[in-house]
């Protein structure tokens, strides 16, 4: 094979080795988990083999929190309100795992409490109430992160040091997608405009969040859409420009199956992520000829086990006293935010 390499002061075409730090070595936090739902429980799951425990879980519902003790946490407490679990003495941090609808009410429950949060993606549905989480989180001097735990996977890791090292050289387009067929039949609440559902806030975030990463930030973005008879989003289609002037083309729809692939297409080279992109897949590193120079192989069996990384990220901060995590900025996902809802504004 021919030099691949650009000129001489670039540094070996060749993917680096993630330096994420391992979840097995990691400090261990006590967790409590609000809401008794699945993204909860693969949370929860994804805990095994670290020193992350969860000891107490809260739902509205005391059988339904006990019936989720019993199947991921024997020996937590079960919780019949979320005031309980949040005063719970024995939580340090609090993942909220409730509807989008309810992370506000719920984030500021934990933080009045004093405890770290974790609130799954999205923050909020709304801006507005991102800030008030924002502001309130850093009043309180608690650590607060949104769960895009995407960022904390070891081929994002990959991917990052990539960019840094320009071995794509100028990064001129994005191309990513997360479509699932999730809707008429799927989970109730993605229909319901009362709960925040739609495409965008659930699926579309993965493609914006990685446009935002790859392309250092989000700067515009405009697209087009249908709504649902209830009025949430089905399907968006939209472009995202950076401050380079890099563009990205990105798509989210929740009545379909689409490869749900990514990639990142510099002058020199491109970066190929496969199938669940946002989650730990197999990434190629592809010369501007089509030749593939390296390829990252992706554990298929790992999938939401992933989330660890994510909690490995707040024991870490939290441990060394730290209230933000620079992957995932607050600033930067209160912009996002504000992303999404004009997008989602210019649909209705």
């Amino acid at each position: 094979m021919t030099d691949q390499r650009p000129h001489a002061d670039v540094p070996e075409m060749k993917l680096p080795a993630p330096r994420t730090p391992d979840p097995a070595t990691a400090p261990g936090l006590r967790w409590g988990v609000l809401g008794a739902g699945w993204i909860a429980e693969q949370m929860t799951r994804s805990f095994e083999g670290t020193s992350q425990q969860v000891v107490a879980v809260g739902s509205r519902d005391l059988g339904r929190a006990r019936a989720f003790v019993d199947r991921n946490c024997p020996g937590a407490t079960a919780h019949g309100d979320y005031a309980a679990l949040v005063g719970d003495p024995a939580v340090e941090v609090v993942y909220v795992a409730s509807p989008h609808s309810e992370h506000l009410e719920h984030a500021l429950l934990a933080i009045q409490a004093g405890k770290h949060v974790l609130v799954e993606k999205p923050m909020t549905p709304t801006a507005a109430e991102a800030r008030q989480i924002m502001a309130a989180a850093r009043a309180a001097g608690v650590f607060c992160m949104e769960g895009v735990w995407t960022r904390f996977l070891p081929h994002i890791d990959v991917l990052r040091q990539v960019l840094d090292a320009g071995l794509l050289g100028e990064v001129s387009t994005v191309l990513a997608d997360h479509s699932l067929p999730l809707w008429p039949d799927g989970p109730q609440r993605l229909s319901d405009p009362d709960l925040a559902g739609g495409a965008m806030l659930d699926l579309g975030i993965y493609p914006l969040s990685f446009a935002s990463l790859t392309l250092g930030g989000v700067q515009e973005a405009t697209g087009l859409g249908s709504l649902t008879d209830l009025g949430v989003d089905r399907r968006v289609a939209f472009v995202a420009q950076g401050p380079t002037g890099a563009v990205a083309s990105l798509a989210t729809d929740m009545s379909v199956s689409s490869p749900t692939t990514a990639s990142v297409n510099g002058t020199w080279a491109r970066l190929e992520l496969d199938t669940m992109f946002y989650t730990p897949t197999t990434m190629r590193l592809v010369g501007k000829d089509g030749v593939v120079l390296d390829t990252m192989t992706g554990d298929p069996l790992e999938q939401h086990r992933g989330l660890r990384h994510e909690a490995t990220e707040v024991a870490l901060r939290i441990t060394a006293g730290e209230t933000e995590s620079p992957l995932v900025p607050l600033t930067e996902t209160v912009h996002l935010i504000e992303v999404m809802e004009r997008l989602l504004r210019s649909l209705r």
